[in-house]
Order: C-alpha cells, then sequence, then structure tokens
C-alpha cells in the first residue's frame, strides 16, 4: 500500500492524530509531540483526542494534511462534522454533543413553553376581564402569537445569514423577554394580545437560529441523529408546561405564568453564552434585497429541500389537528375526559421514546431507506384506523384506538425530524434563509390545514382518521417527488476539510 506523511498537531497537553480511514485507533507514542507520522490514504480524526482539543483550542491553529488526492474523503464528515477551520479559535469552554443537543432543544422550546403553559391561564384570564364563562376570546392569546412566530421567521432567516447565529438569537431572546413582561403588566385583553403577538415574533429567531446552528453543524444522517435527539428532549415540554403552569396558578396570579417565560428566555440568555458562533465570517451574506430574494430562490427552487418541506407540513397539519382534537376526542367519544393529562402525557412519552430510536438506528438503516419504509407503513396503519373507523361507526375500543394512535404518532417521530434534515442538507450556504422558509411553510400552512381537520370533527374519530390518511398520502406523494429530484452531494473539499462547527465535542 502506497503510504503517506501525516501530521499530528499539538494543543497544550493533547493531540489529534490523522488516522487511516478503517484503521486502527491505537495511538503510538512515538509519533506524538509534533512529530510526523506515516497514516495510510484517507483520513480519519481519533474522536477522543479530537474531542479534547475541541475543548482546549491553540490559537492560530489549522489543522492540515499533505499527500493523496483522496484526502477529501476524510475524516471530519466520518465523524458526523461537516468541517472545522481553527483559524478563529473558539473559547475554551466548547461544548459537548450531550449539552449542545440540551441547549438546541430548550432554544426550540421557547416557542411551546410561550403557548402551552398559557393553557391553564383561560379561565383567570375571563375573571380579570370580566368575559363570560364560556368566552373563547382567551383562546386569541395562541392565535396572535401563532401569527407573531409565522410571519416572523421569514426575516430572521436572512438576517442570521448576515449577522450570525447568536447576535439574531440574543435579539429574538430579548423582544420575548420584553414581550412576556408587557404581557404580564398588560391592563387589557388588546394589549395582551398585541404584546403576545410581537412574543411570537421574538419567538421566531431562537427557532430559526436553531435549525440553522444544527445545520451548520451537522449534514446528513449526523443531523437526522440529532435531530432526534433534540426533538425527544422538545417534545417533553409541551406535556410539562401545562402542569408547570397550573402550578403557578396554585400559589400566583396568572400574570406571574406570562413572567415565568421572560424567566426561562433569561436563562437560557445565560447559557447559550457557551454557545460559540458557528457561521464562521467569510460565509455571511450581505444583507440586499438580491441576495436575499437570490437565497430564498435557492431555497424554494430546490426540489429536494421543497419537496421535503412540504411532506412534512401535511404531517403537520395532522399532528395539529391532534394537538386541538385530542381533548374532544377522549372526552366526548370515549368519555375518559378525567383521564386526558396522562393519555396525552404517555402519548408524548411515546413519541419521545420513537425519536430516540430514530437517532440510534437511522445510521445503520440509511437516512433515505428509513424515510421510505416509515411512510410505508404510516399509509398501510392509517388505513387501517379508517377502516377501523367505518367499521365502528366512528367509535371503536378505547385501547384499540389508542394502541393505533401511538403507532401513528410514533412514526410521526420518526419521520419528522428525518424530513427535515433532508431538506435543510443542501442548504449548508444558506442555512438561516432556508431554515426561515421551511418554518414559515411547515408552520403556516400545517396550522392552516390543521385548523380545517379540526373544523371537520363530527363526534367519532372518522374525520380525524381520515386525516391521517389523506395527509400520509400526500406526504409520501411529495417525499418521492423530493426523491427523484436530489442532487448527489458533493466531496468535501479539502480547504473544507475542518470548517463550521468548531463547538461540538463528541
Amino acid at each position: 500500500m502506497d503510504m503517506m506523511r501525516g501530521r499530528w498537531l499539538g494543543c497544550r497537553s493533547s493531540y489529534v492524530p490523522l488516522f487511516p480511514h478503517g484503521a486502527s485507533r491505537t495511538v503510538p507514542t512515538s509519533s506524538r509531540n509534533g512529530t510526523e507520522g506515516s497514516v495510510a490514504d484517507g483520513f480519519r480524526i481519533d474522536p477522543k483526542l479530537f474531542t479534547r482539543l475541541l475543548q482546549h483550542p491553540a490559537p492560530e491553529t489549522r489543522l492540515h494534511c499533505r499527500g493523496c488526492p483522496d484526502q477529501r474523503r476524510a475524516g471530519v464528515a466520518s465523524q458526523g462534522f461537516d468541517s472545522f477551520d481553527w483559524t478563529n479559535p473558539l473559547s475554551p469552554s466548547a461544548i459537548g454533543r450531550r449539552e449542545f443537543a440540551v441547549m438546541i432543544a430548550m432554544i426550540m422550546a421557547m416557542t411551546a413553553l410561550a403557548i402551552d403553559i398559557m393553557l391553564p391561564t383561560f379561565g383567570s384570564v375571563r375573571t380579570e376581564y370580566g368575559l363570560a364563562a364560556d368566552s373563547t376570546a382567551p383562546a386569541a392569546i395562541v392565535t396572535f402569537f401563532f401569527l407573531g412566530l409565522a410571519s416572523a421567521q421569514v426575516f430572521f432567516g436572512p438576517l442570521a445569514d448576515r449577522y450570525g447565529r447568536k447576535p439574531v438569537l440574543y435579539a429574538g431572546l430579548t423582544l420575548y423577554i420584553v414581550s412576556a413582561l408587557a404581557a404580564a403588566f398588560a391592563p387589557t385583553l388588546e394589549m395582551v394580545l398585541i404584546s403576545r403577538f410581537v412574543w411570537g415574533v421574538g419567538a421566531a429567531a431562537p427557532r430559526v437560529v436553531a435549525l440553522s446552528v444544527v445545520r451548520d453543524t451537522y449534514r446528513g444522517e449526523a443531523m437526522a441523529r440529532t435531530m432526534s435527539i433534540i426533538m425527544s428532549i422538545f417534545v417533553l415540554v409541551p406535556v410539562i408546561a401545562p402542569s408547570l403552569g397550573a402550578l403557578i396558578l396554585s400559589f400566583a396570579s396568572w400574570r406571574w405564568v406570562f413572567g415565568a417565560c421572560a424567566i426561562a428566555a433569561a436563562s437560557l440568555v445565560v447559557w447559550t453564552l457557551r454557545l460559540p458562533e458557528t457561521l464562521k465570517p467569510e460565509n455571511r451574506l450581505p444583507l440586499r434585497f438580491d441576495s436575499i430574494v437570490a437565497a430564498g430562490k435557492t431555497v424554494i427552487t430546490n426540489r429536494q429541500t421543497i419537496g421535503n418541506t412540504l411532506a412534512m407540513t401535511f404531517l403537520f397539519g395532522v399532528f395539529f389537528s391532534y394537538l386541538a382534537s385530542s381533548e374532544l376526542i377522549i372526552s366526548d367519544v370515549f368519555d375518559r375526559a378525567e383521564q386526558f393529562p396522562y393519555i396525552f402525557g404517555g402519548l408524548a412519552g411515546v413519541m419521545g421514546a420513537a425519536m430516540l430510536v430514530n437517532a440510534a438506528i437511522v445510521s445503520r438503516v440509511g437516512l433515505d431507506r428509513m424515510v421510505h419504509i416509515v411512510l410505508v407503513g404510516y399509509v398501510a396503519a392509517s388505513a387501517m384506523m379508517v377502516a377501523l373507523a367505518i367499521a365502528t361507526n366512528g367509535a371503536p375500543g378505547f385501547w384499540i384506538f389508542v394502541s393505533g394512535l401511538a403507532a401513528m404518532l410514533s412514526m410521526h417521530a420518526l419521520l419528522i425530524p428525518n424530513f427535515n434534515t433532508m431538506a435543510m442538507n443542501p442548504m449548508g450556504k444558506v442555512a438561516g434563509t432556508a431554515a426561515a422558509v421551511i418554518g414559515t411553510i411547515s408552520t403556516a400552512l400545517g396550522a392552516g390545514l390543521g385548523a380545517m381537520l379540526d373544523r371537520a370533527f363530527d363526534g367519532t374519530v372518522v374525520p380525524f382518521t381520515l386525516g391521517f390518511f389523506g395527509c400520509g398520502l400526500v406526504a409520501a406523494g411529495f417525499a418521492r417527488w423530493a426523491g427523484r429530484g436530489r442532487p448527489v452531494e458533493p466531496e468535501t473539499s479539502p480547504d473544507e476539510a475542518l470548517g463550521r462547527a468548531a463547538a461540538i465535542g463528541g
């Protein structure tokens, strides 16, 4: 075998070896302390020492290798990273993958927290503002937030591509905190609703930034695995938030529920000081109209991105319908209103477990194959649910229905992170804009589709199961269309070989 020379790079007391692809990971002691050692064609980075270098970067250090033309296949991508570059070293407090996953999940969860923690406050809001006991006006607290969230993402995306991820994150969280406090002190319901709209605008920034940071750091199956872990943590927030709101109401005014969101966002500001900036200065896009239009055109004309986004949107639509209709179905169809919190929480737990399973197996099964298998199962299972609903006049046995629903939601949990990954994969150069466009489409159209499905409720589960089946079919069609137009991903060039993600250890 032809051999070539590779360099060990020192960093304080740690060194990072470049290993031959597929070779032993044993570190030869004679090759340390900056000396050169022989390695075979195709490099790999030892993950343990790589982590140590991440935690203690040396100033002005660039990892490099010389020799074979196949080195572009090397290293960082095989470890789940896009690239690495030490020209602009990061803080010694670089975070590990577990902390990264939890942090991004909490950034994304700011949206869910601002919605679900409010649900127990509706009665107190009616009393505070002299509304009728059956008034639906407090529901506008959620609606106005969604309007702000859906309308603002498209603006924060280009800003994140121009100024970096962290400035936009902090701007959004600051707006989130200020508007939450404004809502807490609002003298009228109208002022609450205006504050909630602005609050939604502020929440749009963390949502865009979270997805952009993940795409800056990972791609392909590594991104799908990471997104699954993030979503498995995120899904706990809608389960816990209503109980947290009820707990606060047990000893304080409903205004403190709003205040709790401001406290949570302020805590997140402090925590994310540990998160390095993931967008390199040379990859920032100018904030000009033609540049923004070009970036947007890149997103919406990419068949893989828009096809998977639309597939995900239809799954979001039926999931939003589930969130809105599940209480009515459990209460009216099955007469188990008092058990609803436990049923809802149990199903959320099933989704979280499914996302962890996805994280564990997606790299073994393969992203494309995983999506194909689950989509086939999704359509088949939803067709069986429709047949069961029709055969029982819309009132099947409770446990049979809940078991089928758990299976459907598990497949949702397997599909949504993977669709997100497949949509973002080609968008590394415009990740902020792509995250904004994907978020706007999936949130706005998904919420509208969910509202249409909600209005179809007729006291049975037939419209609900038909929604799962119909949306599953459409999602499968868009996924197939997106797959036909997928370009071959370019290899990582030597100059890119160690680039954007210099924050995440193993």
